[in-house]
């Protein structure tokens, strides 16, 4: 599989250490008034003071800006928009209309193209595009989809619409999203560890890294303060923030 040119990833790169995670939604959305949506400006500062990115609307609006800054051409594209399954990432465009998936919100290791009909397409599997897993792309009804192959042998799925999202759906689906806050908390990090880009995850109070070798769950860990710990080191976020965001969890975790 061909990989994207230098300047699609070039604005990658920028967000390379940046995690996926819904801590952020529940941190502002006790700071915020009635928009729940940050802009890119605010998510800029928020990043500056206390390391923090955000979830799949948040890196997708921030990436798309960088883009728009790059000059490179790129849109929107989603699945169960406005529902509390829904997903965001971007489609970047090089100079020869060719699209590659730019998914900040699953963490991808780099870009992947998805054009079938180009001649740089092969639809096998391909290493070195997600941590953790093998993928393949391949087309379906009204996009693409990607199936993920783990070491231990487990399949899954994701099915992508090709059709661009205009850009004040995707704030409005933004702006749901972030009004929705699922009782369990989730961080998503890449991370390097012996030349491999391998994929860390806090998911409802346990953790596990996934490599190309398999799935390896942490030591469980009881309080607080010790999950502010393992987080911190996996994001560096502002212990600060981490103990006001996971306390917001563990009270709505007691009010079910």
């Amino acid at each position: 599989m061909i990989e994207a040119p230098a300047e699609i990833l070039t604005v990658w790169r920028q967000f390379d250490s940046f995690p996926m995670e819904t801590l952020t939604k529940a941190w502002y959305y006790q700071h915020s008034g009635v928009t729940k949506q940050r802009s890119v400006e605010q998510m800029v500062a928020h990043h500056s003071q206390y390391g923090i990115t955000g979830n799949c609307f948040d890196l997708a609006i921030w990436l798309l800006s960088a883009f728009d800054e790059a000059g490179i051409k790129a849109y929107p594209v989603g699945s169960n928009l406005k529902t509390k399954q829904a997903h965001a990432a971007i489609l970047a465009e090089d100079q020869y209309g060719r699209r590659f998936l730019c998914d900040l919100g699953d963490q991808w290791i780099q870009p992947i193209m998805i054009d079938f009909t180009s001649e740089a397409f092969d639809g096998n599997k391909q290493s070195g595009f997600f941590p953790g897993a093998e993928v393949q792309v391949r087309p379906s009804e009204k996009g693409f989809e990607i199936v993920y192959f783990r070491p231990n042998g487990k399949r899954s799925s994701q099915v992508y619409m090709t059709q661009p999202i205009e850009r004040e759906y995707l704030l409005e689906a933004a702006e749901y999203s972030q009004h929705h806050i699922h009782p369990e908390p989730l961080v998503e990090v890449r991370l390097q560890d012996k030349g491999e880009t391998v994929h860390w995850e806090f998911d409802n109070w346990q953790s596990f890294l996934s490599t190309n070798a398999g799935l390896y769950p942490d030591s469980p860990v009881e309080t607080l303060e010790d999950w502010i710990e393992r987080i911190h080191e996996k994001t560096h976020y502002d212990k600060e923030f981490l103990l006001e965001a996971l306390s917001y969890y563990k009270q709505l975790k007691s009010n079910e």
